[in-house]
């Protein structure tokens, strides 16, 4: 019989947060007014400078930093209909400087851009395509001369001195955002650079970066997901921006752009009234108010052009499109939705929650993917600032077609309109939202993206805390009617066909020249950055005896960390032992997932989890298998019990155990499609051979032959091997209390673990042909047995040789010659003593670009580069993380249980800050020559193999064209 037990002590508990929220002007003792809501535990304040830029600040005091947002009101569908990817592009050119900051002689430098801007307005409006090859060789030209007096990366140089993390910027349809995480004693200076870095946009070193900008483009094209995106946009929006222009843009735009426009676009939308500084972190809110209104309050504001809006028709029929590319077959089907924050974007939320949820209680979760109807499927709501999109995925299983897939989707949908759910899911979905949202508002980061989102939204602080008291109202009834009322023949599909995408746009190299980067000048404005002193943060070192709490029960080890957030609970049993012990235990784990007990259904195990506000989940890896559960601690007890009882009295069910070996083998020959596992393949094959943990697996034959009821006793067994349990809440006693029961003195050992060798990398070159505008190349080699005293050095070299935006690597390989949009060099420790260091270096770029960028890395690791600014900067940068991170939450325990692995019972963040202060550019070097010179390489390329330029692959060593079946395994 169905069990309907639901958790009075979740919903009561949960329905006693909703809260009146009225918003309150309160004015400070300096003056400045801002906005507060009343009951917001957040403490959000929203204040509006005279120039109308509006200010969001909050207090979080996780460590010394501050989560730092920018966001801009404008996107993608305010491109130019004749220049496209404008947005995107100029989020790009944001990064280049000022007449200020990026440059050694302004004065000169003007001349020669204002030369280049007028050679592309020429080149834009030119037809002929030779005098356009004329034109760009011009711009090369002139470019060249200009660079003379430009400083690349100069931004990048300043931020990164500051011990930023987290630099970046995204633009899509209606929003520009530029990110940083800072040490909080940093704050003004941030505000310096950001202040200069907005104040005039100095197109810059243009030509290199557009090239960079269309290897992005480039990336799309091989991005399954964007592919089937953008044709569901095209179709669900015929009029509308949303659809009928990309972020990205177009291949033609992009390839003839306006310095003008750009310009014209800034001067438009990048302006005070439409901008906003979000900062959630260790801040004083008086202080940084001023500071603020300081240097951004003397910005100018500016009326905006008045918007066009364009509106949709209705739809009335069913618009179909079809894409091709060589992964798997899926289909989406989408419907036009209403506004984000709207009663409809609400509505179908609720509907696409009901349908699949974090908890897979949902109607698609139980009746397709727990019965491995399909091989993925799930529902989802986008809301856009202007419209959005309630979405239906479904990936069919071999043989089956994509209207039994559909009918599949359709007949859950049809439920709903029947009125065929359980009136608690209403109740759960809320639930699941306050609890999501406690999680989310816990960080720094969690509540400043939301604070973004509500301002590029345009929505109050008070709406978006209403917006759960809105879906409370929500009744069964609002559902059912909406329903039937919205899902008609009115919707997109998009079938995603296996195929040749004969959509893809393959272009020359343009043949740019590189460009100087003049490393180690600087601006007078980045002197004055890093000559002014502050009062540094200092670290501060974990002591994990005091941090963790140690109990025992039997012969288990208790360890607990209070949290001192949220009344989000989470209890993990973890095993010292993995697939080395037993290469089938992820098979029966994925096979548990699937089945009920004695006493519930799998469809109602789902429920009763959901109905609790718990969610669970388990993790295998080669050495370790974490069970873990999350939820609300009032609730733990019960999840707890329920979680045992699945664990001991897991009913065996052979006709499951079919699907689930059919679902298995079909997910394999999926990987098998997917560039992205297939790289992942190809990179584990030249790291570690064809004896590998990733080929050793379960075969065919061994799933056909196993009994269902082996590996059931493999997961009742589970708690009689050693273990030991993590405890994260409030009330250490009550989490005790609620695991002891099930605890059991150790009976059962695991097998001896299985050794695999970390054979040398000896020069040899492994392909796999991949049908892809781009290459991927990833060269890997084993370095020396992991040496705790070297984590310092490892740190450093990748800030200043081989990884992020002001990384010499970068700034050589993007910057200078743009030869790839993805390049870096990475020095990886070993997670584990006695074993081996691996480099490796990765560069991602249009096939006739490859050479090229092989031979400029290769150049560059001939010997380690001298330029003692730099290094001055990334040394500066890593101990300034360092000294203002904090370990906090769960990760005070999955840190320590990692440290382990190494031989080490304390903080080794405190050798390394120590090994960071005295290191020199002679002693990273000498690093260098021993650790990573030295070395042979093997090297992964994936591709299409007509665009193999077999002349420099030979030259990196032995080739070998390998098949899926050899990186696979299988």
């Amino acid at each position: 019989m169905k069990r309907f037990f639901i958790s009075v002590s979740l919903f009561c508990m949960l329905n006693t947060m909703a809260q009146k929220f009225d918003t309150q002007k309160i004015t400070d003792n300096q003056g400045y007014t801002y906005e507060t809501v009343k009951n917001d535990q957040t403490g959000v304040r929203v204040y509006t400078l005279k120039n109308g830029l509006k200010v969001y600040l909050a207090k979080n005091d996780d460590a010394p930093r501050i989560q730092t947002y920018i966001p801009v009101r404008t996107g993608s569908n305010n491109d130019p209909s004749d220049n496209t990817g404008l947005a995107h592009y100029l989020e790009h050119m944001v990064f280049k400087g000022t007449s200020h900051l990026g440059t050694q002689d302004w004065a000169k430098e003007k001349v020669l851009l204002q030369q280049i801007s007028d050679l592309y307005e020429q080149h834009k409006a030119e037809k002929d395509p030779a005098k356009k090859k004329g034109l760009y060789k011009k711009i090369d030209e002139v470019s060249q001369e200009a660079s003379k007096y430009a400083i690349a990366n100069e931004y990048d140089k300043a931020i990164s001195s500051l011990g930023a993390t987290g630099t970046n910027a995204h633009t899509s349809l209606d929003e520009t955002v530029y990110k940083n995480n800072i040490p909080s004693g940093e704050l003004e200076k941030w505000l310096k650079v950001e202040k200069e870095r907005f104040s005039e946009l100095v197109l810059r070193l243009f030509h290199t970066e557009l090239e960079a900008v269309y290897e992005e483009y480039n990336r799309a094209q091989d991005n399954d997901g964007r592919l089937v995106n953008y044709a569901m946009l095209e179709a669900l929006f015929p009029k509308h921006p949303n659809g009928q222009q990309t972020t990205i843009g177009t291949s033609e735009h992009l390839k003839s752009p306006s310095m003008v426009a750009i310009h014209k676009y800034f001067d438009t939308y990048y302006v005070p009234n439409n901008m906003a500084v979000v900062l959630v972190g260790d801040l004083d809110y008086d202080k940084t108010i001023k500071l603020v209104d300081q240097y951004f309050g003397s910005f100018k504001y500016k009326e905006l052009p008045m918007k066009k809006m364009v509106s949709e028709e209705p739809m009335t029929q069913i618009v179909t499109r079809t894409v091709k590319s060589p992964t798997t077959p899926r289909m989406t089907m989408a419907w036009r939705t209403d506004s984000y924050g709207s009663q409809e974007a609400r509505l179908a939320d609720v509907v696409a929650k009901i349908l699949s949820n974090r908890g897979d209680a949902g109607l698609i979760d139980l009746n397709i993917s727990q019965k491995q109807k399909t091989l993925g499927a799930g529902a989802y709501e986008s809301p856009y600032k202007t419209y959005g999109a309630f979405v239906m995925v479904v990936v069919p299983k071999e043989g089956q077609s994509f209207d039994e897939a559909k009918k599949l989707l359709l007949d859950q949908l049809d439920l709903i309109k029947k009125g065929e759910f359980p009136e608690w899911m209403l109740k759960a979905i809320v639930n699941e939202k306050k609890v999501q949202r406690m999680k989310t508002w816990e960080t720094a980061d969690g509540l400043a993206t939301d604070l973004y989102d509500s301002y590029i939204n345009e929505r109050s602080w008070q709406q978006e805390l209403d917006e759960i008291n809105e879906y409370e109202k929500i009744t069964k009834a609002d559902v059912v009617k909406f329903a039937n009322n919205f899902f008609k023949d009115n919707y997109v599909v998009i079938y995603k066909e296996k195929g040749v995408n004969d959509k893809l746009v393959r272009v020359e190299n343009p043949g740019i020249t590189p460009i100087k980067l003049n490393r180690e000048a600087q601006s007078p404005f980045l002197k004055d950055i890093l000559n002014t002193k502050v009062a540094e943060a200092k670290p501060e070192f974990i002591d994990f005896n005091t941090a963790i709490q140690t109990s025992q029960i039997k012969d288990k080890k208790i360890s607990f960390v209070k949290n001192k957030y949220n009344d989000v609970a989470q209890v993990s049993y973890v095993f010292p032992f993995g697939t080395d012990n037993d290469k089938e235990l992820p098979v029966a784990l994925t096979y548990f997932e699937y089945l009920g007990t004695d006493k519930y259904t799998p469809e109602q195990l789902k429920e009763e989890f959901y109905k609790l506000g718990i969610t669970n989940s388990s993790r295998i890896s080669n050495d370790q298998i974490i069970i873990t559960l999350s939820g609300l601690e009032s609730n733990m007890k019960k999840g707890v019990e329920l979680m045992n009882h699945w664990l001991t009295h897991v009913k065996a069910d052979k006709e499951i155990y079919g699907k689930t070996v059919k679902t298995l083998l079909e997910s394999r020959a999926v990987a098998k499609k997917d560039k992205t596992r297939i790289m992942a393949a190809l990179s584990n094959y030249a790291k570690y051979g064809k004896n590998s943990r990733m080929t050793d697996i379960v075969s065919k034959e061994r799933l056909e032959s196993m009994d269902a009821a082996e590996l059931t006793k493999k997961i009742k067994a589970m708690g009689q091997y050693p273990y030991e349990v993590f405890l994260y809440g409030k009330d250490q006693s009550g989490l005790e209390k609620a695991v002891k029961p099930y605890i059991t003195a150790v009976s059962l050992q695991p097998a001896k673990a299985k050794e695999y060798a970390e054979p040398a990398t000896e020069g040899k070159v492994y392909f796999t042909n991949y049908d892809m505008v781009q290459m991927e190349m990833s060269k890997v080699a084993k370095g020396n047995t992991v040496d705790l005293g070297n984590f310092g050095k490892a740190n450093v070299f990748n800030e200043y040789f081989g990884r992020g935006l002001s990384s010499i690597v970068f700034q050589e390989i993007r910057e200078s010659k743009s030869l790839a949009y993805s390049a870096y060099v990475s020095y990886g420790t070993a997670s584990e003593k006695g074993h081996s260091n691996y480099i490796t270096n990765y560069i991602g770029t249009q096939s006739n670009k490859l050479p090229s960028a092989v031979n400029a890395m290769s150049d560059l690791m001939v010997s380690l580069p001298q330029i003692p600014v730099q290094f001055d900067n990334a040394r500066g940068s890593a101990l300034k993380q360092i000294a203002s991170n904090r370990i906090n939450r769960t990760n005070i325990y999955f840190n320590q249980l990692a440290l382990k692995k190494l031989g080490v019972d304390y903080d080794i963040r405190k050798n390394i800050y120590a090994e960071i202060q005295g290191l020199t550019l002679p002693q990273l070097t000498n690093f260098y020559n021993t650790e990573i010179k030295p070395v042979k390489y093997n090297t992964a390329i994936i591709g299409k193999k007509e665009n193999l330029n077999m002349e420099s692959i030979s030259k990196m060593g032995q080739f070998q064209e390998v098949s899926l079946e050899e990186i696979f395994g299988y």
